[in-house]
């Protein structure tokens, strides 16, 4: 198996001494060429001082002043290594000092000159971890000297490939579009060598998600040893299994998907109970009884990490035998779950809860539209059907609306955002017509990767799915706590305040007062006001996007921090979708560990017991509930895998965003010269970002398209006005501007401003535009 230098020190923690059998093992070095390269690896590293060697074993050594990060390079060749820890400080790495390392790479940076209050550290790249670009997307091109290199689209990546070793002649395919691998990295002069792996043809012939597919490195398919291993799995479930699990056949079960195409792994009962509570039951999946730790499906799920949505094309982090099969909660069959079984007065309280291994099999699937028919008491002959479910529903969604106020009550707010983009080159914007622009931001039934719950004002029943799901995450992370055992969770950082205190003056300069309860302190309820008075204007949008530009991205973490969009401060998780995210199959399998090797008690001599599977045990419990071998196993493992989780979340929303921008580059390329009625969504010293609000396409009005005037940026004001002219552009005016040109690849649109625009006020004084223009000297310095 290939193997980073991350991976390889990922199993170096505690200071412990480890042996080379157990790398071996552990890395799946079988072959000559693996075990060679693992040997070699350790030898290297110990020459380098990371790693030293005693009595046959490794241990690796921490060195000061040497810190590891992810290089963030730009165009002209500087970059910085972020680090990942929340709040260290990004270091200044020259041009000269990469050695050889890549935008996008994992380093060891040791840092050689410290930080001042203006100015970064600045550092050296020691050792590269991993590599970020094991192929990228370039295009051909042929030297003077007569060989053919390979030249990378993203121009942070300043180098180019020799392809001097490819098999075919490449004379005809200049300037093409290729996705090249890496052969060899560039050793001290000599550069980099790679070797085409797919001619993706000219500019015309590209398929824009090859090109993304391309760029982001994203698998298609599974290997033939993944999906044999898929294929194995037995489809009947052994007797011996459902004695071991809490029988829930009997119980009407429903699931409800965006349309009766989707595959569900999450499904849901309700039952009234004699006192007047509810059992709430949220069915997952049991992902975790087919894929177990370190199987080669196992390997490739976290490779993975996460499924990644391209359009119509998914590309899924489990081949379809699982996800669409043995795991799919489809009417009518039996199958294996873990169900949340919660227990909750009407006002959406939870009363008491346990979480069991289940089998379950669905009686009714159902798409958003008929179960928005059935509650708008709205019946067709479509949900007829479902007659016997109507009351469940009723009381769901009533139920729904009481855990939503719950949620409102400590704090947590929601954002008002597009649902989807629907758009074609013939300018037809209805669902039915736009089939081939076409993005959607609900890919899970939770949160997602915002941090915060977005509204959905056109499906209603989506949001009823969201409060149920949330609360089933919050219940098992709760749970996870309790029980003292490892965990993966799900972290929402507190925005910085400077930045809302920003966001605040904006505001009020836009006619709208705002302001933080504790003014050097953000909280959650701060943001429930602000979308709240939002609303109240004409300015949501705008002010909406403001405001998500000062959340934090949400990582993983084995420690249970704050979740600041969800408001809780005692820990959250992701557990309800396991098919399409790995930190789901994680706590899933830490879920397993707990109902087949959890101790309920002491020590044996010890007669009365706790029943871990339910909140009674909370606050009971002052003993390691796993065996401490198997609690070591899981907690090295899930603090090794964390960050590369998070990062692989990133690049499938990265590559989401490539596809919707190359969408909408080629929708606004057939539309050059177009007039569209615009909205000012940013202003910049250098131009206004204008959003068509017919497509929901964002471009750039730059500064010097400004024929009429001269104009000067305002800061604080976030407007542009004419020196001469008193014309002014401000944040969240509308005005008509034409499209000027398109760049399909940067995805950069151009737009020239051909009406709208205000007079600027008297409030813009010499004495104002003094104090400004030494605000914007500082924000250049």
């Amino acid at each position: 198996m290939e193997f980073s230098i991350a991976e390889l020190l990922a199993n170096f923690t505690d200071d412990k001494l480890v042996a080379p059998k157990a790398l071996e093992k552990k890395l799946e070095c079988q072959e000559e060429p693996s075990l060679h390269k693992l040997q070699i690896a350790l030898e290297v590293l110990e020459k380098v001082g990371i790693l030293v060697k005693e009595r046959g074993k490794y241990r690796r050594v921490t060195e000061d002043g040497v810190v590891e990060g992810k290089l963030r390079c730009s165009s002209k060749g500087f970059c910085f290594a972020i680090q990942d820890i929340e709040g260290s400080e990004d270091i200044y790495i020259r041009e000269s000092q990469l050695n050889h390392a890549w935008n996008g790479d994992r380093v060891l940076v040791r840092v050689t000159k410290e930080g001042s209050r203006r100015r970064s550290p600045e550092g050296e790249v020691r050792l590269i971890l991993e590599r970020a670009n094991p192929s990228v997307l370039a295009r051909i091109k042929k030297t003077d000297s007569g060989d053919f290199h390979a030249v990378p689209l993203d121009d942070r990546l300043l180098f180019e490939l020799d392809l001097s070793h490819h098999e075919a002649d490449l004379s005809n395919a200049i300037d093409n579009l290729v996705h090249v691998e890496v052969q060899r990295y560039p050793i001290g002069q000599k550069p980099p060598i790679g070797n085409i792996a797919k001619l993706l043809g000219s500019d015309e012939d590209a398929s824009d998600v090859d090109i993304v597919c391309c760029k982001h490195d994203l698998p298609r398919d599974f290997s033939e040893s993944v999906l044999a291993s898929a294929k194995a799995l037995s489809h009947k479930i052994p007797k011996a299994e459902l004695k071991k699990r809490l029988d829930l056949r009997d119980v009407p079960t429903i699931t409800i998907k965006a349309s009766h195409d989707d595959s569900a792994d999450d499904a849901i009962t309700l039952e009234e109970m004699d006192d007047g509570h509810w059992r709430l039951g949220i069915h997952i999946a049991d992902v975790a009884h087919y894929v177990d730790a370190n199987s080669a499906l196992d390997r490739e799920a976290q490779r993975r990490g996460v499924s990644v949505y391209l359009g119509e094309l998914v590309l899924p982090m489990l081949p379809e035998q699982i996800s669409g099969n043995l795991c799919s909660l489809q009417p009518d069959k039996e199958r294996l779950a873990i169900s949340v079984l919660i227990t909750l007065d009407g006002q959406g309280q939870v009363i008491e809860f346990e979480i069991q291994p289940t089998v379950i099999q669905v009686d009714y699937k159902l798409s958003y539209a008929q179960a928005e028919a059935i509650l708008a008491d709205q019946p067709t002959q479509d949900v007829s059907q479902f007659a016997a479910i109507f009351g469940m529903l009723a009381h769901l969604d009533k139920l729904s609306h009481a855990i939503k106020e719950q949620r409102r009550q400590r704090g947590a707010f929601e954002l008002n955002l597009p649902e989807k983009i629907y758009a074609r080159a013939d300018g037809s914007e209805s669902p039915e017509e736009a089939g081939k622009y076409t993005f959607s931001k609900f890919h899970y039934d939770d949160e997602g990767t915002l941090g915060a719950v977005v509204v959905s004002s056109t499906l209603p029943i989506h949001s009823m799915v969201v409060e149920l799901m949330l609360l089933a995450n919050q219940t098992v992370a709760a749970h996870l706590q309790a029980l003292g055992v490892p965990g993966v969770y799900r972290v929402h950082p507190t925005p910085d305040p400077d930045d809302v205190q920003e966001l605040v003056k904006l505001a009020v300069s836009m006619g709208l007062e705002l302001s933080l309860e504790q003014e050097d302190e953000v909280h959650a309820q701060d943001y429930q006001h602000f979308t709240k008075k939002f609303a109240e204007g004409d300015s949501e949008r705008v002010l909406t996007y403001l405001l998500l530009s000062t959340l934090k991205p949400a990582f993983y973490s084995t420690q249970p921090k704050a979740h600041f969009g969800l408001a809780l401060e005692q820990g959250y998780t992701h557990f309800t979708s396991p098919v399409r995210r790995y930190p789901d199959l994680l706590v899933h399998r830490s879920l397993h560990a707990v109902f087949e090797e959890g101790r309920d008690r002491r020590s044996s001599r010890v007669k009365e017991s706790v029943d871990l599977r339910h909140s009674s045990c909370h606050g009971q419990i002052n003993w390691n509930v796993l065996p401490t071998d198997l609690h070591q196993e899981l907690e090295t493992h899930f603090t090794a895998v964390v960050i590369h989780l998070t990062e692989r979340e990133k690049l499938a929303q990265d590559a989401e965003n490539d596809l919707e921008g190359l969408k909408k580059a080629e929708l606004m390329k057939e539309r050059t010269g177009e007039i569209f009625h615009g909205l000012i969504t940013g202003v910049q010293s250098y131009g206004l970002f204008v959003e068509i609000e017919e497509l929901l396409v964002e471009g750039l009005v730059h500064v010097s398209s400004l024929k009429d005037d001269w104009y000067e940026f305002r800061s604080r004001q976030q407007t542009l006005v004419g020196r001469k002219n008193r014309k002014q552009y401000r944040l969240g005016d509308r005005i008509e501007v034409q499209v000027k040109s398109v760049d399909y690849y940067r995805q950069q649109i151009d737009l020239i401003a051909v009406g709208g625009g205000s007079e600027a006020g008297e409030d813009y004084s010499e004495s104002d535009e003094a104090g400004s223009d030494e605000e914007e000297f500082d924000e250049e310095q």
